[in-house]
């Protein structure tokens, strides 16, 4: 039988002309909305990473996300990608933008502090995703991951 295997630059092909996407200029979106997609997206490669451990109890699976998917790791992370220089300068002005947007919503559970960086880094994975640098965009939460220890 023969696998039906997309890579990822063919997924976001596939979305743009299944999906009929138009090109928009990423560059037109709001800091805020890039944070909207990058945190489903980094949701999303959470959940990947904690399903592949095998199968076990969702409420296991949700702590194990939960603990990877909030606002003060997600602030670990990004801190720890800018003290590694992990970041391209382009990057790193996609973060900044993120974290200094006015948001009219706050964390339930986290410092103003760490709820403005993690928007920050959400809207770097936004704007990769958007932008079809999926490789790259694993790469970087795989690399922040790692920095905080997260990375079997």
């Amino acid at each position: 039988m023969e696998e039906n295997v997309i890579s990822l630059s063919g997924f976001s092909d596939l979305m743009k002309e299944t999906l009929h996407l138009k090109a928009v200029d990423i560059k037109s979106y709001s800091p805020l909305a890039l944070a909207y997609i990058g945190d489903a997206v980094y949701e999303l490669i959470i959940r990947t990473k904690v399903m592949n451990h095998g199968s076990t109890q969702v409420n296991n699976m949700h702590k194990k996300s939960a603990k990877l998917v909030n606002a003060g790791t997600q602030a670990d992370i990004i801190r720890r990608l800018l003290e590694e220089e992990d970041l391209t300068p382009e990057e790193i002005a996609v973060y900044k933008r993120g974290r200094n947007a006015k948001s009219v919503t706050t964390a339930k559970h986290a410092t103003v502090a760490d709820y403005r960086t993690a928007t920050g880094f959400e809207a770097l994975c936004g704007y990769l995703y958007l932008n079809g640098e999926l490789e790259r965009l694993i790469a970087v939460v795989g690399k922040g991951l790692e920095r905080i220890g997260e990375l079997e």
